[in-house]
């Protein structure tokens, strides 16, 4: 998911080491004792001021020295030290980051395991993920951790929760997934080519674990949390098109098909949740999709719709994405077309669904695909009927699809008055003009008895007007375009009679546009006027050229 869950602090990925048990006590002498010594004063907590001399000593030493001053740059930046985090990283006087990934090099597990600690705090706060992500120290800090996740080395599942965390910015994806290291000279190598690169190095943590690995396990930690990264890294068109070439999608599907515990006892950032959460990235974009059709992702996703929660959302999206058919959806497709629309309004409404997910999880173009994509299964089910489109054509979802339309167009035009809060994107808009061309039967169902409707002439003129505006649109899809003509004409046409769902959605419309405050005349059809002047309209008279001259004397 910034689609996104709360990043993961140290305290829930990292389970405290217990301290060594003390040696037990001698027994008592008969005789008095000596007084004891005193006990030694305890080191003075560490200060950002101390941070030039800790770095120097983590890099001119070696062994139990540098992994102690590692140790005191990970409690600067620890739990009881969040206030530390941004200040080390971003204020320009220390360069913390070289030095720690240079740690993730060292045979000595001590010196490791703290550097990775201390990445981890520091790859929390969002001013701090640009610059380890993208940053000078950036080929160090994602070098040094595939390399350990690489050399399977017990810290493998703490890297893949510091590259989880520098994914959550999504500038970030694209470049943490070219990650493809070469030695000094050499020509540079595609990731897919170099067995060394990230998303190598993830697809054989992948394959080579166990079906079922121990639960708790360095091992299972470890595909897990690098589920959690690919899940982020799996948002970009770009990168699902790589994950598509490799064997990580079968493996994602795997995950899910060999779990023995039900969708409703899966929790947040468990295995099968990142899986399933991989599963919908991948299957909305053509360069992963065949791939996952290919190792059976919607038999083995389909029964996981009739949950009915996240995990049930998830799922009713990923077999929309993946061509399911109609009659896969449970209920008529009732479920699937309420918890989508639900979805798209909570999205431009700017707020989450409790207990299920946080604004910023899903983007609008993800939820407005999956509407679209279920809008098309409806019809090809329906032919030349209605009775399935029916389920997803209610007057609130359509007028939400008037509502992203209308708000991209009012976004394009030169005078952007009125324009929404909440501007959705191209590919948004053109899944709701195929969607609602799609629905188009059900849309314009006619009343019973028919009668005739100034309101639906009136919302048939309107709605057509604007979508003639889109097709007009730079940048619009050829297949955009058609969509938008075809409805226009459809809907222009149909005015002769009333249609409640098109005059009710469109009520709607208009109420939302008068609550932001946009402007209502916009998509009225208007002639325009003959301009005139104390000559009269003198482009009526056949000898006056198009630059306004005349031979003629006008008497």
């Amino acid at each position: 998911m910034a689609e996104a869950q709360a990043p993961v602090e140290e305290k829930q990925a990292v389970v405290a080491e217990p301290e060594p048990a003390p040696a037990p006590a001698p027994p008592t002498p008969k005789k008095e004792s000596p007084k004891a010594a005193p006990k030694p004063t305890p080191a003075k907590p560490p200060t950002l001021d101390d941070i030039p001399d800790l770095i120097k000593t983590m890099t001119d030493e070696k062994g139990e020295k540098s992994a102690a001053a590692t140790k005191r740059i990970y409690e600067l930046c620890d739990v009881g030290h969040k206030q530390n985090r941004v200040p080390m990283v971003c204020s320009g006087k220390w360069d913390v980051l070289t030095p720690l990934a240079k740690c993730l090099t060292q045979e000595s597990g001590d010196g490791r395991h703290l550097a990775c600690l201390a990445l981890n705090n520091l790859s929390i706060p969002t001013e701090n993920k640009r610059v380890m992500a993208l940053g000078p120290a950036s080929k160090d800090v994602i070098g040094g951790l595939c390399k350990v996740i690489a050399e399977d080395k017990q810290e493998s599942y703490l890297c893949c929760i510091c590259l989880m965390n520098l994914s959550f910015l999504e500038a970030s994806i694209t470049t943490i997934l070219q990650h493809s290291p070469v030695d000094d000279g050499s020509a540079p190598l595609p990731p897919l080519e170099n067995p060394n690169s990230l998303i190598r190095v993830l697809e054989k943590l992948l394959t080579n674990s166990p079906s079922v690995p121990k639960s708790g396990s360095g091992k299972s930690e470890g595909v897990r949390w690098a589920c959690g990264l690919i899940k982020n890294l799996a948002k970009s068109e770009e990168n699902a098109a790589l994950f598509g070439k490799t064997e990580i999608p079968r493996c994602v599907v795997e995950n899910i098909r060999s779990t023995t515990a039900p969708p409703s006892r899966w929790t947040s950032n468990s295995l099968e949740d990142f899986s399933l959460f991989v599963v919908l990235n991948l299957a909305q974009w053509a360069g992963s999709k065949e791939a996952l059709v290919e190792a059976g992702a919607v038999d083995v996703v389909k029964p996981i719709m009739s949950e009915g929660d996240l995990q049930g959302l998830k799922a009713t999206m990923a077999c929309a994405f993946l061509g399911a058919k109609w009659s896969d959806f449970p209920d008529g497709g009732a479920p699937a077309s309420k918890s989508v629309s639900e979805l798209m309004t909570n999205i431009v409404e700017k707020k989450g669904k409790d207990g299920q997910y946080a604004y910023g999880v899903f983007k609008l173009y993800t939820a407005t695909k999956a509407y679209r994509d279920l809008a098309v299964s409806a019809k090809e089910a329906d032919g030349s009927g209605d009775s399935n489109t029916k389920a997803l054509a209610t007057p609130s979802s359509v007028a939400l699809c008037w509502q992203v339309i209308s708000d991209l167009v009012l976004a394009a035009t030169e005078d952007a008055e009125g324009s929404s809060k909440y501007v959705p994107d191209a590919m948004s808009a053109e899944y709701c003009v195929c969607a609602v061309e799609a629905m188009l039967p059900s849309v314009l169902q006619a009343s019973d008895p028919p009668r005739k409707s100034v309101q639906t002439e009136k919302a048939a003129g309107e709605l057509s007007q604007m979508l003639m505006t889109y097709s007009d649109i730079s940048g619009t899809s050829s297949k955009a375009k058609a969509s938008s003509k075809n409805a226009a004409d459809q809907i222009k046409t149909s005015a002769s009679s009333a249609r409640p769902i098109l005059d009710i959605s469109h009520d709607l419309w208009t109420q939302y546009r008068k609550r932001e405050g946009q402007p209502l005349d916009t998509f009225i059809a208007q002639e325009k006027g003959i301009e005139v002047d104390e000559s009269g309209p003198l482009d009526f008279l056949p000898c006056v050229n198009s630059k306004g001259d005349s031979s003629c004397v006008v008497m």
